[in-house]
Formats: C-alpha cells, sequence, structure tokens
C-alpha cells in the first residue's frame, strides 16, 4: 500500500510539474511569437541552450555548488530560528524519507527549478537586460524573483524581518544567476537552472530526512 501511494505520489508531482512548467511559460511563448519568432526558436531565445562557458568551467561548476550550499545553509537557519512550524513548499516531503526521493526531483527539477528559471532568467531577465542593460535589468529580476518569495511568507508571517531576509537572500541568488547565465554562459539558462535545482534538492531533502 505504501509504494501504490508512493507511486500515485510521484505521478501527481509529474503532472503538477508539467502544468506548472506550461503555466509559466503560457506568457513567455506569446512574447516570443509576436516579436521573435521569425529571428530565433523559442528554446533558444529563453535560454535552453548548450552554454558556451567563458572562463573556467571548473570555477563555474564550484560557483554553483559554493551558491547552492551556503543559500540553504542560511535558509535553514532563517527556517528553524525564525520561522519554526511556518509550512513551505518543502514541507510536503517532511519525513517522508527514501520513498519520497523521486519527487523531490522532479519538483526541484522541473516544477520549480526550471519553470522559475523559463519564466525569470529566460525570459523576464533577459527581456530587462535588452531593454536597460544588465545591471539594471538584473536587479529588477532579482527584486522581482525575491518578492515572490518573501512576501507570501511575510503575510503568513506578519514578520517584517522575515519578508525582508526572504526577498534579499532568493533576490541575491537570483541576481547571482542572471550573471552567471548573462556573463558566464553566453546566455543560457542551464548554470542557473542547475543551481535552483541544486537548492530545491538540498532543501526538500533537509526536510524529508
Amino acid at each position: 500500500m505504501r509504494e501504490a501511494g508512493e507511486e500515485m505520489n510521484t505521478i501527481s508531482m509529474v503532472l503538477s510539474a508539467i502544468i506548472q512548467v506550461i503555466l509559466l511559460s503560457v506568457i513567455p511563448f506569446i512574447w516570443w511569437f509576436l516579436t521573435a519568432r521569425k529571428k530565433e526558436h523559442f528554446f533558444s531565445w529563453v535560454g535552453l541552450k548548450k552554454p558556451e562557458i567563458q572562463g573556467s568551467r571548473v570555477k563555474l561548476i564550484f560557483l554553483i555548488l559554493i551558491v547552492s550550499i551556503v543559500y540553504i545553509v542560511l535558509m535553514l537557519i532563517v527556517m528553524t530560528q525564525l520561522m519554526d512550524g511556518t509550512n513551505t513548499a518543502t514541507t510536503q516531503f517532511e519525513g517522508q524519507g527514501w520513498g519520497v526521493v523521486p519527487s523531490i526531483l522532479i519538483f526541484a527539477i522541473i516544477q520549480t527549478g526550471l519553470s522559475e528559471e523559463i519564466f525569470f532568467r529566460g525570459f523576464l531577465g533577459k527581456r530587462l537586460i535588452h531593454k536597460f542593460g544588465f545591471n539594471v535589468g538584473n536587479t529588477i529580476q532579482a527584486i522581482l524573483f525575491g518578492m515572490i518569495h518573501g512576501i507570501p511568507f511575510g503575510l503568513m508571517t506578519g514578520n517584517v524581518l522575515i519578508t525582508i531576509l526572504l526577498i534579499l537572500l532568493p533576490g541575491s541568488i537570483g541576481w547571482i544567476q542572471g550573471w552567471m547565465n548573462e556573463k558566464r554562459s553566453s546566455g543560457s539558462i542551464i548554470p542557473s537552472w542547475s543551481t535552483h535545482a541544486i537548492m530545491n534538492i538540498l532543501s526538500a531533502l533537509s526536510s524529508a530526512f
């Protein structure tokens, strides 16, 4: 029975992931169709392409791992010290152990990682950078990314400090991800997608175990 339940959870997670990717790709797709379909195919336009690494590939991989680990450590401190008992996106995996790992991978890599990177770095960030230049455009997308993550928890807890921290932490990571993509990876969102996936995998595993 437990195995059947885990299988159903995995199927449900796959469906949820597909739906979220589609939903967060609708606006980018419409924008691309109206403005750029004759110039570039959609996947390349949002950065879903092989990165051409500028500089050391090893240093970039190392940066991705360090950023991911530091972010998770800081987030765990915030969650345990300031938000104990507050439900988060990974609460659904709490205490479920190894059986939930396939669902965690789908959640982290596809449902949140891919969908959010397509929208924030692949669509929003690139359009803002094109319009305002890298520094301004990347900063705006990072602020919006931080607000999307922080404001809901601020409303949930009514705590100003939590709101600020949960805007600043994801926002800072969002800025670094935009920099990795645009300045070190020829506009590919693969580095930020990898970072996003690793962070979410670590966060979900810390809840599951």
